[in-house]
Formats: C-alpha cells, structure tokens, sequence
C-alpha cells in the first residue's frame, strides 16, 4: 500500500458536480494506492502513520489537533512508467480487491475518532486542495 499525504488548508472532492468531501480548515488530503499482496498488515500501519504523523501546525498530528482528513482512491500511485510513454497499471490491485482495502482504511481512521470523508471508488474525480506549507509525504506500507 502507498499512500500520499498532503497538509492542506482546504480541500474537496467533486464527483459529478456534487460535493463529496470538504473542509474548510488545516486537514489532509491522502491518496491512497493498493497493490496485489496489501491486506490487514498494510491497513493497520498505514492508518497508524495516517493518523499519528505530526504534520500540522505546532508539530501536531490529525489525531491530536482533530483535523479532517479526505481519503481519495489512486490506483495511479502504481503506475510504472520505466517504458515508452504509456504507464501500465500491473501493480495496481484490481477494483475488487482494493476498494474492500480502501473502505479499512478510512474506517480504521474514523475508529480513531477522525472525521473522514471520501471521494467515490472508480469515479472520475475532480480534487482540489491549497498544499499547506507545501507538505507532501509517501508512505508505503
């Protein structure tokens, strides 16, 4: 599993012209990748970094400072592009597989007492968000 995460002061999430996720104050914004061999293991520790990585204002983490967090899908965090100028998307798990392992994360997140909300499994996303600082982090699991 490879995440992405980014300290935003604002971020959404639009599928088909509605709104599916916001917020309005310093949070962050993950893209979450699954490959193949990613299960519970990967979820855990991936919503553990998610959750305790001190990456707000003050050295605080999204669990201390109760900050929002969007969970957004992307399969495209596994794209190999080492030939020609197509990716190919080997390494990316299949739907089946990776939304099931998606949905744990964001649920494991929301046991922690996070308010999570999400983009759609598979839709055509529009993302926003103001990079806040920049911060930009890779967690692989």
């Amino acid at each position: 599993m490879k995440v992405v995460i980014q300290r935003a002061a604002r971020a959404s999430v639009t599928v088909d012209g509605a709104i599916t996720a916001q917020f309005d104050r310093q949070g962050l914004l993950v893209l979450v990748g699954v490959t193949h061999d990613d299960g519970p293991d990967q979820v855990a520790t991936i919503a553990r970094k998610i959750a305790d990585l001190r990456l707000l204002d003050g050295e605080t983490s999204a669990t201390d400072a109760g900050a929002p967090v969007i969970v957004v899908s992307q399969f495209t965090l596994y794209a190999d592009t080492r030939k020609g100028r197509r990716p190919t998307w080997n390494q990316a798990a299949p739907g089946p597989v990776a939304e099931p392992l998606v949905d744990a994360v964001v649920a494991d997140l929301r046991g922690r007492g996070l308010e999570v909300g999400t983009g759609v499994f598979g839709a055509d996303m529009k993302v926003e968000l103001v990079n806040d600082g920049p911060i930009t982090i890779i967690v692989e699991a």
